[in-house]
């Protein structure tokens, strides 16, 4: 089991993380527990060919319903990305929000537009607080032509990561068990505090893990796609 402290608008929060059962980790903060699903990445698939006649069905947003969107974590709220009446796309970002000393994105799950925003800048939130309120678009969307996929591409294989350096550097580990969705600095690079290193899954949120120091990149510990546990090494900076 993992254990850390940490503090969000001026309040302490003690946390601890159980080690994965299956697909299921614990996570314990402040003395309450929640039992919560880690997605694993699945291993990439070639393209089945599609026969000329087949369909793709969309996935349509709820024609009229309206959704809550709700903190997934106790953080603070550091940016609104939305006003009322907007409408977004599946993916945009509503806001973005500081827990456990990582930026989460919070996307909208679906083509809508946005009624309410209940949450400011600056607020401190608790998981189950509700951010934002949006309403499904209700245009209906049309089924897209039917193509045949192409011949799946040989990927070349992937380039080693680099590996540990003497020790000279900091290394920055991974907060929570998750899934390496992007990485956006290389082995060289100059970054300053705050510079986002790379982009991780967990808890079906986007967290950016930032620098928290000024330094080089000595080495990259992980690569795109990489499943990591609580306290894996991602990037030493020295």
């Amino acid at each position: 089991m993992k254990s850390f402290k940490f503090k969000i608008g001026g309040n302490a929060y003690d946390a601890s993380v159980n080690e994965l059962e299956g697909s299921t980790v614990e996570v314990t903060i402040n003395g309450k527990s929640y039992s919560v699903e880690v997605e694993q990445a699945a291993a990439p698939k070639a393209a089945p060919r599609v026969a000329p006649s087949a369909t793709v069905a969309p996935v349509a947003a709820p024609a009229g319903g309206s959704q809550k969107i709700s903190a997934p974590l106790p953080g603070n709220v550091t940016k609104v990305l939305v006003s009322a009446g907007q409408s977004v796309k599946k993916g945009d970002v509503l806001l973005v929000m500081e827990a456990m000393k990582m930026e989460n994105n919070i996307t909208a799950e679906f083509d809508c537009k946005v009624s309410n925003v209940v949450a400011k800048v600056g607020q401190t939130v608790n998981q189950g607080d509700v951010l934002v309120e949006v309403e499904g678009t209700a245009a209906p969307v049309a089924a897209p032509k039917p193509v045949a996929a192409p011949k799946p591409a040989v990927a070349p294989a992937p380039k080693p990561a680099a590996a540990p350096s003497a020790g000279t550097g900091k290394k920055v580990e991974s907060p929570l068990p998750g899934t390496i969705t992007k990485i956006c600095v290389t082995v060289g690079q100059k970054v300053n505090v705050g510079d986002v290193l790379l982009t991780m899954e967990a808890m079906k949120m986007e967290n950016n893990i930032t620098a928290e120091s000024a330094g080089e990149v000595k080495a990259i510990f992980v690569q795109q796609g990489a499943s990591v546990m609580n306290g894996d090494a991602l990037v030493e900076i020295g």
